[in-house]
């Protein structure tokens, strides 16, 4: 039988973005039953996927990690980290681990520790492939054996299966590769007996922690309560509050369909969620529901690496140029592939000029008195992607086009030196579905003991 309330407590949208002291020890003084936190995201692209770096700083972690695992152990009370290190892949986990280790020397503590890895075998996902348990989710196109054996690192997003084992085991501290966002707030109270339709919900707005609140923020910490057929949140900072408007925009938030979030294992159903204001900014959510699927499937992410990137940033000024700027920039990529024999690939992103939204821009007929312009090149090897840049960047900032009135100058750069050489490219190539028969099976667990 699940007992009322189970307390979460999420300190920050992301591990690294920071938060008040005093909101934090705010959420601590209502005895929570969890802290739980994201780490991780796809959204700053598949360069951190691929490179094993993570997005957020070292430093910045660690003073969010110091907070958060000393009030776990002192309170004997779980800490879940969901996707480890921004991408969740080996590198990223064990980054991440270098840092908790290194807290509990420093603070002289320990406890039980599972480490959960989600790195898939690129021979599982070509079995997977053979035996027709793999799918493209939209946008992606099917996928080859080729493809599959080109990336460099897969991840598959755990469900909440393979959390609950390792509180099963007796590990209060649990490190998760890349993670379905809402599990390290629902798993816990999940074991408990907890309806998995509210506990995934109030997960996927703790996840986001006081972005849903307003005024909105990812660096600021909100309690959830979650009783057996709804949940309440509330704020930890007396500056926020929760309304039913902010949080029913947040079922907005990253998603594709606000009535139907799909996840591991089956889908959070929203279309009979009801929204009510309480006192003190507090707002109750009721009516939310899980559906499972019939089979069971994870999402991979993969990437492969498709070069290294050079890039060069400056400014137009000149209307004459701006009102040609598209055929012009035409006739570079021309003469630049001809110079080059097509060796790599040449991009310019004009911005104040449908750089953000490309085709779908719906202002097409508005005309910018300046263009910001990033010339990127893409080539095999960064000399040659170096080359492409400053092959591109000189020809433009000297071609005569019609009706110029000036003999050079055509573009203001911003640094010097003027090129700024970015390493290895990636691009995701793998965004497929997976079934698999045990939800737990590929992610295997670790049991460490910390500290003793």
């Amino acid at each position: 039988m699940a007992r009322h309330p189970y307390q979460v407590l999420s300190p920050t949208a992301i591990l690294g973005y920071g938060f008040p002291e005093d909101s934090f020890r705010n959420g601590m003084d209502k005895k929570p039953d969890l802290i739980a936190v994201d780490a991780g995201s796809t959204d700053p692209g598949p360069y951190y996927l691929g490179s094993g770096k993570s997005f957020t700083n070292r430093l910045a972690v660690k003073r969010d990690l110091s907070f958060m695992l000393r009030a776990a152990v002192e309170a004997s009370i779980p800490l879940i980290i969901g996707t480890a290190g921004g991408s969740g892949a080996r590198p990223h986990v064990e980054w991440t681990l270098e840092i908790i280790e290194e807290l509990a020397r420093e603070n002289g503590i320990s406890f039980r520790m599972a480490v959960i890895h989600a790195d898939i075998p690129q021979a599982d996902v070509l079995d997977a492939l053979a035996r027709g348990r793999l799918r493209p989710l939209p946008p992606a196109p099917q996928i080859t054996p080729v493809e599959i054996r080109s990336s460099t690192r897969i991840v598959a997003q755990m469900g909440a299966e393979p959390v609950i084992r390792a509180l099963s085991l007796g590990c209060r501290i649990i490190v998760c590769g890349r993670c379905y966002d809402p599990v390290p707030f629902a798993a816990p109270p999940l074991l408990e007996g907890f309806d998995p339709g509210p506990a995934y919900h109030m997960g996927k707005i703790l996840e986001c922690a006081a972005i849903a609140a307003t005024p909105g923020s990812g660096r600021d910490c909100v309690m959830g309560l979650l009783y057996e057929d709804c949940f309440e949140l509330e704020s930890l900072n007396a500056q926020r509050r929760f309304t039913r408007i902010s949080t029913a925009a947040h079922t907005l938030y990253e998603k594709s369909d606000p009535y139907s979030l799909p996840g591991p294992g089956g889908m959070l159903d929203l279309r009979n969620t009801r929204f009510v204001a309480l006192e003190n900014g507090r707002v109750r959510v009721s009516g939310s529901r899980f559906i499972p699927a019939p089979t069971y499937s994870v999402k991979l992410e993969g990437v492969k690496p498709v070069g290294f990137r050079t890039i060069s940033i400056a400014g137009i000024r000149d209307p004459v140029l701006i009102d040609q700027i598209e055929p012009v920039l035409d006739s570079i990529c021309t003469e630049v592939e001809q110079g080059f024999g097509g060796a790599g690939r040449l991009l310019f992103h004009r911005y104040g000029q449908n750089a953000v939204m490309g085709a779908l821009e719906p202002e097409k007929n508005v005309k910018p008195h300046e263009v910001g312009l990033v010339i990127e090149a893409v080539a095999p090897d960064q000399e040659q992607a170096n080359a492409l840049c400053a092959y591109a960047r000189s020809t433009l900032l000297h071609y005569g086009y019609p009706k110029r009135m000036s003999t050079a100058g055509n573009l203001a750069l911003l640094y010097s030196p003027s090129d700024i050489s970015c390493g290895e490219v990636f691009e995701f190539n793998i965004y497929h579905l997976m079934e698999t028969d045990d939800p737990s099976a590929p992610f295997p667990i670790e049991v460490r003991e910390v500290g003793r």
